[in-house]
């Protein structure tokens, strides 16, 4: 079913609760898939910090794959390579991993004068604006930046940042937000540059901090990031993992849109949340778009519609052997189903 709208129509009509022809498929974080590297002929490592690469491997999710957005940030560690963190940009088969953390000692940590003119940073926000040439109004470019409290512990390492935040949150507290200013000029710099909405990714989940310092030290930079960036355009805070006992807390922050795992349960987020924020995400990775066929897409995202998901995309980063039939399936399940249908 070819849908009246554009892309940018279509997923700001969902935003703003009016109607739309067609369920929209946004991809909030990577498609880089070994395909889509062989189709655009843009590979990691190259394609992380080239921006030429970057857009060509980006307008793949769109190009070819159907998504209604275009994303070119793959992985979560930009900002911690432009801050010092040693990393290994992996391969067509490895995602990025940091091998050598700069801080040893937080109090003494300075954020470097200048960091938005670094390469890291000035490459993507460069993408940025190329894609918003190449795409003009008709789809929504989504940039990214890396939250304070990830942030934090891939420069500082996870271990130390969760135990001195149980021995000294307060101290602790003031580091992560001496790091906030980090995302906060990113994610102005990408707006300004083109893009029209932004992942704020911050992995706040019950593995790696408890629900009561969630609330007490980050959700207040939650609150602060929807407040103050969401004039230039929505933002989607994307946490990997169960957020089940504090999705009350991210509801409150005042972000239009909470990118969720599937190791959550789509009903009852949905109730939980009310008309505080959209859900998008939930479709499974590592199962269903890597090992599944697309019979199985489409039935996972008619129920994630049923369950009350207007925005479909899949949960997280797609693995690299997702097929891309998998992923032409899930946008074309959303595409064929019109706004107000259920498949029950």
């Amino acid at each position: 079913m070819a849908g009246k709208m554009t892309s940018m129509e279509r997923v700001f009509a969902v935003i703003n609760g009016d109607d739309f022809d067609v369920y929209p498929a946004i991809n909030p974080t990577s498609v880089a898939t070994v395909e889509a590297m062989k189709l655009s002929g843009a590979y990691f490592p190259a394609a992380h910090t080239d921006p030429e690469k970057m857009a060509s491997l980006a307008r793949v999710g769109r190009d070819v794959f159907g998504f209604d957005s275009v994303s070119p940030y793959f992985s979560i560690l930009l900002e911690a390579a432009a801050l010092g963190a040693e990393v290994d940009w992996g391969n067509i088969y490895e995602m990025p991993s940091v091998i050598k953390k700069p801080i040893k000692n937080p109090e003494e940590y300075e954020i470097p004068k200048n960091f938005l003119d670094r390469a890291e940073f000035s490459g993507l926000i460069k993408v940025c604006s190329e894609l918003k040439k190449t795409y003009k109004n008709e789809v929504p470019v989504i940039g990214k930046v890396i939250g304070p409290w990830s942030l934090a512990y891939h420069l500082y390492g996870v271990e130390n940042l969760v135990l001195d935040m149980i021995l000294e949150p307060e101290k602790t507290a003031e580091f992560i937000n001496r790091l906030s200013e980090v995302p906060f000029a990113f994610a102005k710099a990408q707006f300004e540059a083109g893009a029209d909405m932004l992942v704020w990714a911050d992995h706040v989940t019950s593995d790696l901090v408890s629900a009561e310092i969630y609330r007490k030290f980050i959700m207040p930079i939650h609150k602060k990031a929807a407040s103050s960036l969401q004039k230039y355009g929505p933002i989607i805070l994307h946490t990997c993992g169960n957020v089940s006992d504090r999705l009350m807390y991210i509801a409150e922050t005042g972000f239009k849109i909470f990118h969720m795992d599937s190791k959550n349960n789509i009903g009852d987020s949905v109730k939980l949340v009310g008309n505080n924020m959209l859900i998008t995400g939930c479709i499974n990775n590592p199962v269903l778009l890597a090992q599944g066929d697309p019979p199985d897409v489409k039935r996972a995202v008619e129920e994630n519609i049923h369950q009350g998901i207007k925005l479909i995309s899949p949960e997280c980063a797609i693995p690299f052997s997702v097929p891309s039939e998998n992923l032409m399936a899930l946008t074309a399940s959303a595409h064929n189903t019109c706004f107000g249908y259920s498949p029950h």
